[in-house]
């Protein structure tokens, strides 16, 4: 069996596993490269060849981001072979042999960047688009998959189907965001398609529009605007919006969809009003009881002065 029938026997396991094209079609490409680069069958990788690769990655000048995701999928195939195919090999990529990542805070917009953004767009579908993204967290996936009937507007819901992860889950619609979308589907009403956000021009008008597509919007008004904005920064400035308003760090992670609640949590470090409150309010109870003996000492400190000058 050549590696090429092994792969093949990879990608229809991870169709098994009902794991989306995009995860598919990203792991076979990096296998493929992998396999490409290798000077010997992909079943006889040893630990010597998958260091020599990372050496490779590096001298490539890869991001620690992207060789770490390498080596999870080549980890994940290797172990493949071992449990399901029944192979007798030891995995070449050593278990939580990952490169160390810096942590960034995740990046928002401030309220007069959102509003200088908002005041450039006019048009009512991109008007809602980007509306979901600040007041719902959906990411800009799940705005290009949106159908009609996931939304429900006298509940004030909307249900975002096979999110990351293959995750369902329920977010809520703010006045304005659902003002927005009700806007535009009265515009749209000419088309059939399931879909909720169309193309409005050129060739492909009434097609439903894609990720890049709405990405290149995102870009434009940015630019209009003078800011550095992206739609992921809107998601990231709702989770952090609420965080502001004190609302419960649990509830947050449902509504984006976060797995773990340590993904949310990077949030904390990033909401300065929230520590602002807090802190503050912490400080002044300590000054409250130090402040007696701040007095004290500092008429303590008059008094000895006093002598010592007589």
């Amino acid at each position: 069996m050549g590696p090429t029938d092994l792969i093949d026997r990879y990608r229809k396991s991870l169709k098994r596993r009902n794991c989306s094209n995009h995860t598919i079609k990203s792991y076979l490409n990096i296998l493929g490269r992998f396999n490409i680069w290798l000077q010997i069958p992909i079943e006889q990788a040893t630990t010597k060849e998958t260091e020599a690769y990372m050496d490779h990655l590096l001298r490539d000048r890869k991001r620690p981001k992207t060789i770490n995701c390498h080596f999870s999928c080549i980890h994940a195939f290797y172990d493949y072979l071992i449990e399901d195919e029944r192979m007798p090999l030891a995995n070449p990529v050593r278990k939580n042999y990952r490169l160390r990542l810096p942590r960034p805070l995740p990046k928002h917009l401030r309220d007069e960047q959102v509003a200088a953004l908002f005041r450039e767009i006019s048009d009512t579908r991109d008007k809602a688009i980007f509306m979901l993204m600040l007041r719902c967290g959906l990411r800009v996936e799940e705005v290009a998959r949106l159908t009609a009937d996931a939304i429900e507007y006298r509940s004030r819901q909307l249900y975002v189907f096979n999110g990351k992860g293959s995750k369902d889950r329920v977010v809520y619609l703010s006045e304005d965001a659902q003002t927005a979308v009700e806007q535009y589907m009265k515009k749209r009403r000419w088309s059939k398609e399931k879909r909720v956000f169309l193309v409005q021009k050129g060739p492909l008008r009434g097609k439903p529009i894609s990720v890049r597509g709405i990405q290149k919007r995102m870009e434009y008004y940015a630019q209009r605007a003078e800011i550095r904005a992206s739609c992921h920064h809107l998601r990231h400035t709702m989770a952090t919006q609420l965080l502001n308003a004190d609302a419960d760090l649990v509830t947050i992670q449902d509504l984006l969809g976060h797995s773990r609640i340590t993904t949310t949590q990077c949030y904390c470090r990033v909401s300065n009003l929230k520590v602002q409150r807090d802190y503050f309010k912490a400080i002044n109870v300590v000054l409250q009881r130090t402040q007696p003996i701040r007095n004290d000492n500092l008429e303590w400190d008059q008094k000895e002065a006093m002598e010592c000058r007589g």
